[in-house]
C-alpha cells in the first residue's frame, strides 16, 4: 500500500515538472499564474501522497508550504486577469501578506534547524536555511513584479537554493524507501531542475525579444 501511494506521488511528481517548464514559457502573467498554480496543487498532492507512504508527520510542514504556493499563485492569477486598480490595490496588499508570512515561515525554520542540526553540520545548514529564506522573499516579490524578467531571474536563484535542500548536504536523516536508505530528493531535484531549463529555453527562444509584447502591470491609483 505505501509502494502504491509513493508511485502516485511520482506520477503528481511528473505533472508538476511538465506544468512548471511550461510556466516559464509564458509571457502573459495571467496564463503564467494559473499554469503555476495548477502546478501547486499537484506538488501539494504529490507531497500528500508521500505523507501517506511514509507518516503524515514526515510531509506537513511540505504540504503547507505546497498549499501555500497553489494559494498565492491563484490569487495572483486573478489580480492580473481582472487588471483593474481595485484589483492591483488588492494585489499589492495581498503580497505584503505573503511576504510577512514568508518571512515568519523562514525564521522558524532557520530557528529549528539551528535547534535540530547536528553540530557537525549546523552551520552548512543554516547557510542552506538563510538563503531559502532570502530568495523565498525575493520569488514571491519577483512573481508580482512586471514584465518577464524578474519572476526568471528570482526563480533561478530560488530553484538552485531548493536543489540544495533535496541533497545530502540539507537531508541530515536518510529516507526509508523500497529498504533503501536515500539522502537524494530525485523528484524534487527533477522539478527544480526543469525551471532552470524552462528559464535558459525561454531566453533561446526569445532572446533580446523576451520583454516585448507583453503589456506590464502598471501599479495604478484610482477607482475600478
Amino acid at each position: 500500500m505505501n509502494n502504491m501511494w509513493f508511485i502516485l506521488a511520482q506520477l503528481f511528481g511528473l505533472v508538476v515538472i511538465v506544468l512548471e517548464f511550461k510556466s516559464y514559457q509564458i509571457k502573459e502573467k495571467p496564463n503564467y499564474f494559473l499554469t503555476t498554480g495548477t502546478a501547486s496543487i499537484f506538488w501539494t498532492a504529490m507531497f500528500i501522497c508521500i505523507g501517506m507512504a511514509m507518516g503524515m508527520a514526515t510531509q506537513l510542514a511540505l504540504i503547507v508550504a505546497a498549499a501555500y504556493s497553489a494559494m498565492r499563485n491563484l490569487v495572483f492569477w486573478r489580480v492580473f486577469a481582472i487588471d483593474t486598480p481595485k484589483a492591483k490595490k488588492f494585489g499589492i496588499r495581498f503580497l505584503l501578506v505573503m511576504v510577512v508570512i514568508a518571512s515568519a515561515a523562514g525564521i522558524f525554520a532557520i530557528i529549528n534547524a539551528a535547534n535540530t542540526a547536528p553540530e557537525g553540520m549546523r552551520m552548512q545548514i543554516l547557510v542552506i536555511q538563510i538563503l531559502g529564506m532570502v530568495s523565498a522573499l525575493s520569488f514571491v516579490v519577483g512573481q508580482y513584479m512586471p514584465g518577464v524578467h524578474a519572476v526568471r531571474i528570482t526563480i533561478i536563484f530560488y530553484a538552485f537554493i531548493v536543489l540544495l535542500t533535496q541533497t545530502p548536504l540539507n537531508i541530515v536523516e536518510p529516507i526509508e524507501m523500497f529498504g533503501t536508505e536515500l539522502r537524494w530528493n530525485i523528484m524534487g531535484i527533477m522539478i527544480e531542475s526543469a525551471k532552470i531549463l524552462s528559464v535558459i529555453v525561454f531566453y533561446i527562444r526569445y532572446g533580446a525579444k523576451a520583454g516585448e509584447e507583453t503589456v506590464p502591470l502598471k501599479f495604478a491609483k484610482g477607482r475600478s
